[in-house]
C-alpha cells in the first residue's frame, strides 16, 4: 500500500512541480515523497522510477499527439532510432524514470541514516 500511494504522491507532485520549475524538480519530488514515507532503498527505487516513468512518458505521448508526431519523427531520426517516435517516447520516460528512481533510493538511504 505504502508503495501505490508513493508512486501517485510522487506523480502528482512531479507533475506540479514540472509546471513551474525546471526539469530536474522531478528528482525533489522523489527525495521528499520518499524521505516522509519510508520504504527500504529497492522498493523505493522502483516507486520512483514507475512514478517519473509513467508521468514523462504520458506526457511525451500527449505532446507528441498534439503535433501529429511531427517533432518526435524528426527528433527520432537525428538519433539512431530509425524515425521511431515510440522509441523517443520510451527512451524519454526511462531517462526521468532513472533520475526519479535515484532520488527516491537516495531519500530512503536518508530516512535510514536517522
Amino acid at each position: 500500500m505504502k508503495s501505490i500511494i508513493s508512486v501517485i504522491l510522487i506523480a502528482v507532485l512531479s507533475f506540479a512541480l514540472g509546471l513551474y520549475l525546471p526539469w530536474w524538480s522531478i528528482a525533489i519530488a522523489a527525495f521528499i515523497v520518499t524521505a516522509l514515507i519510508h520504504q527500504r532503498p529497492g522498493p523505493a527505487f522502483l516507486t520512483g522510477f514507475i512514478a517519473i516513468f509513467l508521468t514523462w512518458a504520458l506526457l511525451a505521448f500527449v505532446i507528441d499527439m498534439r503535433n501529429q508526431h511531427i517533432l518526435s519523427k524528426k527528433l527520432a531520426q537525428l538519433l539512431p532510432l530509425g524515425g521511431s517516435s515510440f522509441l523517443l517516447i520510451l527512451i524519454t520516460g526511462l531517462v526521468g524514470g532513472l533520475v526519479g528512481g535515484l532520488s527516491a533510493m537516495s531519500g530512503s538511504y536518508l530516512k535510514k541514516i536517522r
